[in-house]
């Protein structure tokens, strides 16, 4: 009888401390940095924009983009990957304005992170640019939804699963044990 409750705790302690071990390694990138920094303020558009977690990123099916007060998209060319760091290049001559960058990209351990920041261009160009294609042609103001918040990149937790599990097995060897004697 001893025997088994000895080896049912054994098996519970190494289930036990495997998943709280595990917590480490499931971790997920971060934001680190981003520049412009949130909620800066500049005068004029930047030449690009960057993101930098906390880990290295994939460069498959990376995407950032630049959207302008006017509902426009400002992001120019393809998106750069370096180790940890994202980039896309922004036009210039963008109105004066809140832009919103938005980004999506795979981390090294396959999760998909995304979310979005904003920065503000205080001062309009002396010459204004052409609208990108596709944005309306007219001098009539553009509104545009406010941007949602980015949903949490994390889902559901295992680890709750596996210790259920891990107690149903000790209980159920316990319960056979006890059933023999």
């Amino acid at each position: 009888m001893r025997t088994a409750i000895r080896w049912c705790l054994t098996t519970f302690l190494v289930i036990a401390l495997s998943v709280a071990g595990s917590a480490t390694v499931s971790a997920h990138a971060v934001l680190v940095s981003s520049d412009p920094i949130e909620n800066a303020s500049l005068p004029t558009n930047p030449e690009q924009v960057s993101a930098t977690f906390n880990e290295q990123m994939q460069p498959a099916f990376a995407a950032m983009t630049v959207i302008g007060p006017d509902g426009s998209q400002w992001s120019d060319g393809q998106v750069l990957v370096q180790g940890s760091t994202l980039s896309v290049g922004v036009r210039p001559q963008g109105p004066a304005g809140t832009y919103t960058v938005n980004y999506r990209a795979t981390s090294a351990d396959g999760h998909v992170v995304s979310g979005s920041w904003s920065y503000l261009v205080t001062e309009a160009p002396a010459t204004p640019a052409a609208p990108p294609s596709g944005a309306p042609a007219t001098d009539e103001p553009v509104t545009t939804a406010p941007a949602a918040p980015a949903a949490p990149a994390e889902g559901i937790p295992v680890w709750p699963f596996i210790l259920g599990a891990s107690l149903i097995v000790v209980a159920g060897a316990l319960w056979a044990v006890r059933r023999r004697l």
